[in-house]
């Protein structure tokens, strides 16, 4: 009973910290002629509501796909029709055709803010809370509530869905699909995770461990046995739940084919216009990747790059199934996406961050560091969406957070930092090992310097007239380091991890 009531105070204070952010602005808020991603979602509503499902995907005098045309998968395009009907009931002028364009009120926010609010309380903050009992007491006898109270209070996720915008239906699907795997109802996670692909193409961040994990899961159970016959279900249930989501686009091949060109365009470029913290965003400030090879070939290269930095985590978790070891290639490959592949947004961090906030009970000190990180690089859109209060606010309360739940910088020796293997095999080569956590702690303190240095600046100088941007390249660079150092160690987490290491249910 207590550990309820526990839990109770946790919801009911992750509620209070996303409904103060949703107070303030959001993006594009009073800026024609686009507006932001709030007007996206509400046009997604006018559109959905007032147009045939064949045209709203297709450029028509009533579909401007110029004015934020959609480009998110069909359950996005359902899920803006639900709330456009519902907007209907309210209030019709929230979603007229045309006339409705650049709406803004006060009713207007609070209705799209509170459907944010519920689809926290209905996905996302149930699969934490039900992940988090779920979990076994770690050696620091942290309870579910805890850890809840530190995933829940991720700043990152919190200020982008409540700040910027953004619906949480994605991440939540996917947290319930890894909910699923750990129980061993793997039709229902391969469900779960085919309705979050189905939503927002981003997921395929996350395919190739799912794929793995279950492909490795049959191979383990025998391909002449249980394991054909497991595949064979899984294979169907994937067609089945695909097959639904595209029903209605199902019968014409040219609606089917302008849909995936709406999901996957590549006329951009490998990135966009704003400061993302990937390596070519990076690369761009010393050579001009764009002008120098064509878009096509950008994309072959960002997808030779992104296959050979993921590959050795999904052959280990493909040879070596494990639950634990699935959880970690979810970080590894999500973070190689974001680093290596083509036209990443800054907001697909998130799509790392949520992986990393299941294991922070195991790593809580590199789990926080990166989390932090995460935030800080989403800065310059945070700054451009009018949320530099929140984010200087809900930051530092998240490491207090954790501090004070985990510990963390007590937690930097070799094996807190599940680094032991590693450390054993290159004792005698490596010296400094002995010293490891101190370097750790350092490192860890120097980084918080320079990132709160450049929340700063980027807040309070202005930049020199001859260097605009220096600022968001400086956050992007920044972070792009971080995460490089950190790829590197979670894919050194994985690969010396022991074979039968995390066979237990969830740990």
């Amino acid at each position: 009973m207590e550990k309820w009531s526990l839990m109770t105070i946790t919801v009911l204070l992750a509620l209070t910290v996303r409904w103060a952010v949703s107070l303030g602005s959001y993006s594009g808020a009073g800026k024609p002629p686009m507006y932001g991603d709030y007007e996206a979602q509400r046009h997604w509503q006018e559109i959905t509501y007032n147009l045939p499902i064949r045209q709203w995907y297709f450029n028509t005098s009533d579909n401007n796909l110029l004015y934020w045309g959609l480009d998110y998968p069909p359950l996005t395009a359902y899920h803006s029709f639900v709330c456009a009907y519902i907007a209907k009931l309210i209030n019709p002028d929230w979603v007229a055709l045309h006339t409705s364009r650049g709406y803004e009120s006060q009713p207007h926010k609070l209705f799209m803010r509170t459907t944010v609010f519920v689809a926290d309380l209905l996905v996302y903050i149930p699969a934490v809370i039900l992940y988090c009992f779920s979990l076994k007491e770690t050696s620091a006898k942290k309870k579910a509530s805890t850890c809840a109270l530190c995933i829940l209070l991720y700043p990152g996720l919190i200020l982008i869905d409540h700040g910027h915008f953004q619906y949480p239906w994605c991440l939540g699907l996917a947290l319930w699909a890894v909910l699923c795997l750990s129980h061993d109802w793997d039709l229902l996670g391969s469900v779960a995770f085919c309705l979050a692909l189905n939503y927002k193409q981003m997921e395929l961040y996350h395919s190739l461990p799912f794929f793995c994990y279950l492909l490795g899961k049959c191979f383990k159970k025998g391909l002449k046995g249980k394991g054909l016959v497991l595949l064979a279900k899984l294979a169907g249930t994937v067609l089945l739940s695909f097959a639904a989501c595209w029903l209605p686009f199902g019968t014409d091949v040219e609606q089917i084919m302008q849909v995936l060109r709406r999901l996957f365009p590549i006329d951009r470029g490998l990135h966009g216009q704003d400061k993302v913290a990937n390596i070519w965003c990076s690369l761009s400030v010393l050579i001009k990747i764009k002008n120098v090879i064509s878009p096509r070939t950008q994309l072959k290269l960002s997808f030779a790059v992104t296959f050979l930095s993921l590959l050795p985590a999904c052959i280990k978790l493909t040879v070596q199934p494990s639950l634990r070891g699935f959880k970690f290639a979810l970080v590894s490959c999500a973070l190689s996406f974001f680093l290596f592949s083509f036209q990443v947004h800054e907001k697909s961090i998130l799509l790392v961050s949520v992986p990393v906030c299941l294991i922070i009970n195991e790593i809580p000190f590199m789990a926080t560091w990166f989390l932090l990180v995460s935030t800080f690089s989403l800065l310059p859109l945070l700054l451009k969406d009018g949320l530099l209060l929140a984010y200087a606010v809900t930051t530092p309360a998240f490491l207090a957070v954790c501090l004070a739940s985990f510990s963390i910088l007590e937690k930097t020796s070799a094996e807190d930092l599940q680094l032991k293997a590693i450390s054993l095999s290159l004792k005698g080569y490596v010296s400094w090992f002995k010293s490891f956590p101190r370097i750790a702690r350092s490192l860890f303190l120097l980084s918080l310097s320079l990132m709160g240095a450049l929340s700063v600046l980027s807040a309070a100088v202005p930049p020199p007239q001859s260097l605009p941007d220096l600022f968001p390249v400086a956050v992007a660079v920044v972070s792009c380091l971080h995460f490089l150092l950190f790829l590197v160690y979670f894919n050194a987490v994985i690969l010396w991890d022991s074979k039968n290491r995390g066979q237990k249910k969830m740990s």
